[in-house]
């Protein structure tokens, strides 16, 4: 279980687009050979891009961990492809992992499910050494205990962000203050919820159950599973359509079916480019968050260019277009801010990094996920 003291520690997160994380130069003895010469009959190290070159990089991630804005650089350095395959939840990218041994590379997991990846040997520790930018990466994520074990560190922080209450400003005029917008008789059939157990995270959210305890959103007694169960029920009367894919939730709010959602920044940040007019808040009872991080499967048979993805998708630059590409998923690098464009440095997680971060309970491992599971599963089946 990850100790909430993590989360409260994680105000340095704050560094984010606002303070740049500075590191000294290690001094070169004197009479040392200038940096990247050879000593006399030294053999000239391999080119990377020689011992990569062909290969095929194969990636389990979230809608948007893949776009060609962040990835192409990385093909066309090492002359190498790029795959992927989307997973729609948590559980469905543990379910293909353990199904499909030797087929992907390199994962996405958010942090209710990095525990049981690292704790089960699904992936591999990482030679954080080998990671350029390791020491421009915000400490608040890399000391989190949930990717660790053993004292080694198995996942490379990539992004974080919330779970917002997404509107569409040309229907619903006023700034909705709470999630409980949801359940107004006006938006009967306009609303539309991720399928995920989540959901009952955010039931718990309006049950006020996170209050003086963040933690009580991911153990939740059996009454308290009741109780959520019933409001989730309640609102299915509510409920257009459970969405599956971030691209299917775009097609809901693109065909007017629904006006009110749960969902993240991409797709704000995606269907305003095509003219929509929606818009994300963090309502009064809070949010849940999730921390994204890039992991090495322990049955990748590319792990030295899995390697080199980490280390590359993680520099600044590349943490940039990973901003850019996403909507605004916030980064984990806090120089990413040097290669963003004006109207990018205007988000939330560079104006008010640490704010914005206090206000999210993120995503924890739930040991009682079977439960959670068939909970929802009942909630869906209910008449």
């Amino acid at each position: 279980m990850i100790r909430m003291s993590s989360w409260v520690s994680a105000a340095g997160l704050a560094v984010l687009g606002i303070v740049s994380l500075g590191c000294q130069g290690e001094k070169k003895p004197e009479g040392a050979a200038p940096t990247g010469s050879a000593a006399p009959g030294a053999q000239k190290p391999a080119d990377p891009a020689e011992k990569f070159k062909g290969q095929t990089l194969n990636l389990l991630t979230w809608e948007g961990y893949a776009d060609p804005k962040f990835t192409k650089g990385f093909e066309e350095k090492y002359g190498v492809t790029v795959k992927y395959t989307y997973f729609g939840s948590s559980d469905e990218l543990v379910a293909k992992l353990k199904s499909s041994p030797g087929v992907y590379d390199v994962v996405s997991p958010s942090s209710d499910v990095a525990y049981p990846l690292v704790q089960g040997g699904l992936v591999d520790p990482i030679d954080t050494s080998k990671i350029t930018s390791w020491g421009d990466l915000a400490d608040a994520l890399k000391n989190l205990d949930d990717a660790k074990k053993d004292g080694k560190q198995y996942g490379v922080p990539f992004t974080w962000g919330p779970d917002y209450l997404i509107y569409d400003a040309n229907v619903v005029k006023e700034e909705p203050k709470s999630w409980k917008v949801f359940f107004d008789a006006q938006y009967k059939g306009k609303v539309t919820l991720w399928d995920d157990i989540s959901n009952i995270y955010l039931v718990g959210q309006i049950m006020g159950l996170d209050k003086t305890n963040q933690a009580a959103l991911y153990n939740m007694t059996d009454e308290q599973l009741a109780e959520a169960k019933k409001k989730l029920i309640e609102l299915k009367p509510q409920v257009r359509k459970y969405w599956a894919t971030a691209g299917e939730l775009n097609d809901l709010f693109k065909n007017k079916e629904v006006v009110l959602a749960v969902g993240w920044p991409l797709t704000v940040g995606t269907l305003n480019k095509e003219g929509l007019n929606l818009k994300g808040v963090i309502p009064e009872e809070g949010a849940t968050g999730w921390i994204d991080r890039l992991m090495i499967t322990s049955s990748s048979k590319n792990k030295d260019l899995a390697l080199a993805y980490l280390d590359y998708v993680t520099t600044p630059k590349a943490q940039a277009l990973v901003f850019e590409a996403t909507g605004g998923y916030c980064v984990a690098n806090a120089k990413a801010k040097e290669h963003m464009s004006e109207d990018l440095k205007k988000s939330p997680c560079v104006t008010e990094g640490e704010t914005y971060f206090k206000r999210l309970n993120f995503w924890q491992y739930v040991k009682e996920r079977k439960k959670y599971n068939e909970l929802w599963n009942e909630v869906k089946s209910a008449k």
